[in-house]
C-alpha cells in the first residue's frame, strides 16, 4: 500500500520530483527515464511505472533547459521501441501458456485478457492505440507475441507508435509546459493527462459490459 501511495504522489507532483532527480543524478538522469521508459512498456510487471505523464514533464523540463530535448526523443523513442520489442519476444517465448497463470502481486492476468479483447476488435492497430492508454500499452506487445501477429508487421506498428507516442508527449511538455497558466497547475495537468490516457480503457470496458448485460436479457 505504502508503495502505490508514494507512485501515487509521484505521478501527481512530477514538477517536484524530477528537479531532484535531475540535479542528483546529473547525466545519469538520461538512463534513469531511459530505463522506466523501457520498464513501463518492456516488461507486464510494470505497468503503474508512469508513460504520459513523465514525458510530459520531461519535456516542460527539456524547455527550461534542464535537459536536451534532442537527445531525450531519440533515447525514449528507442526506450518504446526496444520496450515493445523485449515484450513481443517474452510473449513469442512464453506463449498460451501465460494465460493460465492466476492474479498476483506482481501479475494481472485480468489485464491480458482485457488486452486480447481489444486486440480481437482492433487488430494490428492494438500495438498503435495502445500506446496512449495506460496498462493495455503494456500488454499489447506481449500480447501480439503470443502469436496474434507476425513479427515484420509487429515491427512496423512498433515504431510508427513509439515514436508518435514520445513525440506527441514530449514535444507537447517542451511546448506547453512552461506556459503560465500550465506551470502554475501542473498537478491538475498531469491528472488530466492520466485521466483522458486511461479513459478509451474505461470506455471500452463499459461497452463490453453494457453488451454482456444485452446478451443476458
Amino acid at each position: 500500500m505504502d508503495i502505490i501511495i508514494y507512485f501515487i504522489d509521484f505521478f501527481v507532483h512530477l514538477d517536484k520530483y524530477l528537479p531532484a532527480i535531475i540535479k542528483s543524478f546529473g547525466i545519469w538522469s538520461y538512463v534513469i527515464v531511459f530505463l522506466v521508459i523501457f520498464c513501463e512498456t518492456g516488461l507486464v510487471v510494470t505497468p503503474i511505472l508512469p508513460g504520459d505523464s513523465l514525458l510530459f514533464a520531461l519535456g516542460s523540463f527539456a524547455a527550461l533547459g534542464a535537459l536536451n530535448i534532442e537527445l531525450l526523443l531519440i533515447l525514449l523513442c528507442i526506450a518504446a521501441i526496444a520496450g515493445d520489442t523485449v515484450n513481443y519476444a517474452i510473449g513469442h517465448i512464453i506463449g498460451p501458456k501465460i494465460f493460465q497463470y492466476e492474479n498476483n502481486r506482481f501479475f494481472k492476468k485480468e489485464y491480458l485478457e482485457k488486452t486480447h479483447q481489444f486486440y480481437e476488435k482492433h487488430g494490428g492497430k492494438t500495438i498503435i492505440i495502445a500506446r496512449f492508454m495506460p496498462i493495455i500499452r503494456t500488454f499489447a506487445p506481449f500480447v501480439a507475441g503470443v502469436g496474434a501477429m507476425t513479427y515484420p508487421k509487429f515491427i512496423l506498428y512498433n515504431i510508427t507508435g513509439g515514436i508518435a507516442w514520445v513525440c506527441t508527449f514530449l514535444l507537447g511538455g517542451y511546448f506547453f509546459g512552461n506556459i503560465p497558466s500550465v506551470k502554475n497547475n501542473f498537478t491538475v495537468v498531469i491528472i488530466v493527462i492520466v485521466i483522458i490516457s486511461v479513459l478509451p480503457g474505461f470506455i471500452e470496458y463499459w461497452r463490453q459490459r453494457r453488451n454482456i448485460v444485452k446478451d443476458k436479457n
